[in-house]
């Protein structure tokens, strides 16, 4: 009980701005991607640096996919428990 004392819950509305800017900065974020995937190849001579950068870009937007796809899993738990609270 003690621990539960100190522990503070976050409000709904600091819940709904973690949300928002959760996806205003995936967004940008693959903005970002697509944009050093238009760049990458800009000058470039050598066909191995042209498929290292192609990996790497690959590579960071998969996982930026498996973040947006995370997060949503989690919103949709929240989504569910709000709407659970709301049916009882």
């Amino acid at each position: 009980s003690h621990v539960m004392s100190e522990y503070v819950r976050m409000t709904d509305t600091e819940r709904d701005q973690i949300d928002q800017d959760a996806q205003v900065f995936m967004r940008t974020c693959a903005d970002a991607i697509h944009q050093l995937r238009t760049e990458a190849h800009k000058g470039v001579q050598s066909a191995q640096v042209k498929e290292h950068r192609t990996a790497v870009l690959d590579f960071i937007e998969d996982y930026l996919k498996r973040v947006c796809k995370l997060y949503s899993e989690q919103r949709a738990i929240r989504v569910k428990r709000v709407l659970d609270k709301k049916r009882l």
